[in-house]
């Protein structure tokens, strides 16, 4: 006599997963139009902009523009987030994605670029990348540890921009889905631990020269692997 069971359901997608997703969708689609020159992405960018360094409800004209749809949905592999769980995925995408838009200003190679085991994208080893390849630069890893210890997430927004600034100027990418998911956890209690507990592994994952300038032409379409 043979017996028959149901398959187990899929598991549920973490939400930082889904922020993380949602972010390189965003991003994929804009940051493709932006190089290219394209009238709506570069209109998009710009009102990104506008928006970095500000809790995610405080300006108007991004609602229409950051499309959540995707953390609403309950479908196989996902289900409803609780007001709580909305509030700090809506914020950590803001976040990640004005930050994105002032990274990627007038710039023309991709400045979101997706982690590999290869080419790490995380913020501790673009960070670590600003730096000799023999010797750590004191001032920028104290911004690193400055970002770690913000109060609260605005002013880990505001505090990353500066470090995003350093990143721009030297054409440095970084994964900003990656962030996004950190950011996410980041507003959680013991989150704040656990990130910069990543963003040390990543500064270290990070010990080879600078590439090549040309390395960043392409965008790295490679799933997040942290």
């Amino acid at each position: 006599m043979t017996s028959t069971s149901a398959s187990a359901p899929p598991a549920a997608v973490p939400v930082h997963q889904r922020v993380a997703e949602l972010t390189a969708t965003h991003i994929g689609s804009w940051q493709e139009g932006y190089l290219n020159d394209r009238s709506q992405a570069v209109a998009a960018l710009a009102r990104l902009r506008r928006g970095a360094g500000r809790e995610a409800g405080e300006t108007p004209d991004l609602w229409n523009l950051i499309d959540t749809d995707a953390l609403h949905a309950s479908t196989a592999g996902t289900r409803l987030l609780s007001e709580q769980e909305m509030v700090r995925a809506e914020n950590a995408l803001h976040a990640a994605l004005t930050l994105w838009a002032f990274h990627q200003q007038s710039r023309g190679a991709p400045m979101h670029r997706r982690h590999t085991r290869e080419r790490p994208g995380g913020l501790g080893a673009a960070v670590r990348r600003l730096m000799p390849a023999d010797g750590v630069d004191e001032p920028v890893r104290k911004r690193l540890v400055r970002a770690g210890t913000a109060p609260d997430l605005v002013a880990l927004t505001q505090r990353l921009r500066d470090i995003v600034a350093l990143l721009r100027r030297e054409d440095i990418p970084l994964d900003y889905a990656l962030l996004a998911g950190q950011l996410y956890l980041w507003q959680w209690p013991d989150g704040p631990a656990a990130v910069r507990r990543r963003w040390g592994r990543s500064f270290h994952e990070q010990r080879r020269p600078r590439p090549a300038s040309d390395e960043n032409t392409t965008p790295d379409t490679d799933k997040d692997a942290s």
